[in-house]
């Protein structure tokens, strides 16, 4: 085998040239770099002031007794002495149970990322327990660094007062680099306490926040939103703690110093950084430092709470009660006038007594034929029809007095106008004949009730429950979002802590379960119960009136003002829809769900101008349709103007062209009964009538009353366009709302005033109502001027508008509010519906329209 040979020995000789190379060289290794340790055994109340670089390390070691029944604060201060910006000196505290590091300068950022240096640094060590009775604690602070020499002092001092007192108030200073935190335990015998800090200075901006007794505690500004409850403060700060949410009694009250005033509406003077600056260079803030004063003092007990549903209760109920006596003394005195009228058996005087003191109208009103009417369309062109609505300089103006007695025997035998086969209003309205009836009868000079209550009752009742059945769809389907919305904005406030969410009055602000101001909420129940209150003397109305429709009764036919309840229906709903949801908004009222509160407002606005007008124009009213369609739009302004409206010119040009046209638009409608047309022909005919009113002669208007109510209506709503257009306030909401209720209250005005100088009269009951209701609605608008929050503001500056309870330790000014406003509504829906109630026993062509 020479080949295999061959093989091992060249394998041999490879190996023996190997065993004589040199060893390679021995490289030296890295000898650990040893840096040196200074210990010290330090004390409290001592100043050190030493130096450190990269090879030394100093460590202080501190101890003190302990003991279980006795919490004492200790607090570590340093100051670095030299500028070493880039190679910062690490402190580093051990304890039994947590450790804190921190360096200095303490870099702290801000918004855009900028940098925060603080070169003092003063932090507060958390305190472990202790089992036994006295034990002795130790604890390290430990200093190093990279740098080549930095020089440092360091002081560890006890604190005093670390546990505040209950009703006591302690007075302190923090920065951002020098937090404090206090202790609090919860005394025998206590459930919740309010914890309130205030300081004269709103600015630097702090945030306080109430942490369980754990270790670490997050007290800088980067980490103290990280646990616990927690809200920004200028001037002003209250949290509710509750005993039942710290399990050892006891907890943290951490005091933090921003390093901006941003979150509190403070301005930004440090941005923008300037050219020359380096984005990584930090900012100096000189001395930010804000005195404070805390007090922790006992909340409300459980007693409080049930003592102040029953009040609520009592107040409401006893309407329940009032109004149940009142229609019990009513049906006794309508008992002993049947018997008093059956017994004298006098078909004259029986007359009398119905129809009330007699009153004249002039025999042009009383004819039987349109001739003497001044009647004209303004909706067709021609010149004739046009010049029946212009005005005559040599009109005769009618007095408004009674007329003579008149036997209800010749009413009762007319045709009933509900035998019409028809029961649709578009059919009735769309028949020529009709419609050319329309323009004789609606133009007239002078109108009576009559007039404008020629359609069959049942189009009209049909017509009016619409309003009734829309508002209940549109409340269910508003409704359920809504609560769902409310009750995730609430879980979101107990899980983060984060109380800058809601906007509530905090130093008012008593929690029940998972609500954090339940007494906003109960407050509401006003609007619930006196809702419903109404909507039981609605029914109670329409069930008496349909069985005097049964029995034919002559009165319920042919007098008085038509009684159509569908709106009354839908008026009651909507106050107790703008109880629900107004408490809805005050389980976390803030910025993004003010409409909730407002909505139904502008509907309950809306719905008592409407039935106002359907008193005497019952025929001719809005459709249930356009009016939720033009309240809609209404809402829709009023989101567009709080979130877009605020400083914007544009918006406000436009809001206040759209509000002078519409109600320019509104008031031609009303002048002219609805009897006119927008469409391309309306600028010759408004043009044709200036020309034969204003040029060719110069008449007075023909509908006198209604002008004067158009025009001073107009007045106001340009004026009120026009301070819009100034001020721009802040509060558009209001602004709108302002709006409905100025012409709701010229209208209601006009109403009474031309209703007395119509020679009717108001009974006892309306007028009681309206002179409560007006006393209730003066102390009601005081109480909602007082504004304790608003949320135009940050949450810190609205804080500043806070004030304690006034009513039973547990109602503040807004919930009065709530109490009289409730009730001054429901007293104004008792005023409209009792308001005609003089003239059930008119015929109704005797009742004037206007």
């Amino acid at each position: 085998m020479p080949g295999s040979g061959a093989a091992a020995l060249a394998w041999a000789l490879l190996a023996g040239a190997l065993l004589l190379l040199p060893p390679p060289p021995v490289l030296p290794q890295p000898q650990p770099h040893r840096r040196n340790v200074s210990e010290t055994e330090a004390q409290f109340n001592t100043t050190y002031t030493d130096w450190v670089d990269a090879d030394l390390l100093h460590i202080y070691a501190f101890n003190h007794s302990v003991r279980r029944n006795a919490t004492e604060g200790v607090r570590v201060s340093v100051n670095v002495l030299s500028d070493h910006k880039d190679l910062p000196v690490l402190f580093v505290v051990r304890q039994k149970e947590a450790v804190v590091s921190f360096q200095v300068p303490l870099i702290l950022r801000g918004l855009y990322q900028r940098k925060y240096a603080y070169q003092e640094v003063s932090r507060t060590l958390c305190q472990p327990q202790t089992k036994t009775e006295v034990e002795t604690q130790h604890f390290y602070v430990d200093v190093s660094t990279l740098s080549l020499n930095a020089s440092y002092q360091l002081r560890v001092t006890r604190v005093e007062n670390f546990v505040l007192r209950t009703n006591k108030r302690f007075s302190f200073n923090a920065t951002a680099s020098q937090p404090q935190y206090f202790k609090y335990e919860f005394p025998e015998g206590v459930d919740s306490v309010i914890v309130k800090v205030t300081s004269a200075m709103a600015f630097p901006c702090s945030v306080i926040s109430i942490q369980d007794i754990l270790c670490p505690v997050y007290d800088l500004d980067n980490n103290v939103a990280f646990i616990g409850m927690y809200q920004t403060m200028t001037k002003k700060a209250a949290i509710t703690v509750q005993k039942k949410d710290f399990p050892s009694h006891s907890f943290y009250v951490v005091v933090v110093v921003k390093t901006e005033d941003e979150a509190c509406g403070g301005p930004l003077p440090y941005y923008p950084l300037s050219k020359n600056a380096s984005p990584d260079e930090p900012v100096d803030q000189h001395n930010r430092q804000k005195m404070l004063e805390v007090m922790v003092s006992p909340a409300i007990t459980s007693e409080a709470y049930v003592s102040s549903v029953l009040f609520c209760l009592s107040i409401f109920l006893s309407f329940y009660v009032l109004t149940l006596l009142i229609a019990c003394w009513e049906s006794c005195r309508q008992h002993k006038r049947k018997g008093l009228l059956s017994a004298m058996d006098s078909p004259s005087l029986d007359t009398a007594s119905l129809l009330g003191h007699s009153r004249s109208i002039p025999d042009s009103f009383l004819g039987r034929g349109y001739d003497s009417y001044g009647y004209g369309s303004f909706g067709n062109g021609s010149s004739s029809s046009t010049e029946g609505v212009t005005d005559s300089l040599g009109s005769t103006e009618v007095s408004y007095s009674y007329v003579g007695e008149r036997s209800l025997e010749n009413v009762a035998g007319r045709p009933r106008l509900d035998s019409l086969s028809s029961v649709e209003e578009d059919d009735y309205d769309t028949l020529a004949d009709i419609d050319y009836d329309k323009n004789v009868i609606r133009t007239k000079k002078y109108l009576c009730v009559a007039d404008l209550a020629r359609k069959d009752k049942r189009v009209l009742r049909k017509k009016y429950q619409i309003y009734f059945w829309n508002i209940a769809t549109i409340a269910v389907f508003y409704a359920l979002p809504v609560i769902q919305l409310v009750i995730t904005y609430q879980t979101v406030v107990n899980v983060t802590g984060n109380q800058d969410i809601c906007y509530y009055n905090f130093l008012c602000a008593h929690p029940l379960g998972n609500l954090s101001a339940f007494n906003n909420i109960l407050s509401n129940l006003g609007y619930i119960l006196l809702g419903l209150l109404f909507l039981l003397i609605i029914l109670q109305r329409e069930i008496n009136y349909n069985r005097a429709l049964m029995r034919n009764d002559t009165h319920a036919l042919e007098c008085g003002i038509p009684k159509h309840f569908g709106l009354f229906y839908a008026m009651g709903t909507a106050l107790m829809m703008e109880g629900l949801l107004s408490a809805c908004y005050h389980v976390c009222p803030n910025y993004t769900n003010f409409q909730f509160d407002t909505s139904f407002m502008y509907m309950i606005a809306g719905l008592c101008m409407l039935k106002l007008y359907q008193k005497r124009h019952p025929d001719i009213n809005a459709s249930a349709y356009s009016a939720y369609a033009c309240l809609a739009l209404v809402i829709f302004f009023s989101v567009v103007g709080v979130v877009f409206g605020k400083g914007n010119t544009a918006f406000w040009i436009v809001f206040s062209v759209i509000h002078i046209l519409a109600t320019l638009l509104l008031s031609t409608q009303l002048y002219y009964m609805g009897r006119w047309k927008l469409d391309s022909g309306i600028l010759r005919r408004i043009l044709h009538v200036l020309y034969t009113d204003c040029v060719r002669q110069c008449s007075g208007p023909m509908y006198v009353d209604r002008m004067v109510l158009l025009v001073m209506g107009n007045i106001i709503n340009w004026s009120l366009a026009a301070y819009g257009l100034i001020v721009r306030p802040n509060d558009f909401a209001s602004y709108l709302l302002a709006i409905g209720i100025c012409n709701l209250l010229l209208y209601f005005a006009f109403y009474i005033i031309m209703k007395l100088r119509s020679g009717e009269r108001i009974k006892l009951i309306p007028l009681l109502c309206i002179i409560s209701t007006s006393v209730v609605w003066g102390f009601a608008l005081f109480f909602f001027f007082q504004g304790l929050s608003t949320w135009q503001k940050t949450p810190a500056e609205s804080r500043e508008h806070n004030r304690d309870c006034i009513l039973l330790d547990f109602f503040d000014d807004h919930d009065i509010w709530h109490f009289l406003s409730s009730i001054a509504m429901f007293g104004s829906f008792l005023v409209l519906l009792t308001l005609d109630d003089d003239l059930d026993c008119i015929q109704r062509d005797k009742i004037y329209v206007f």
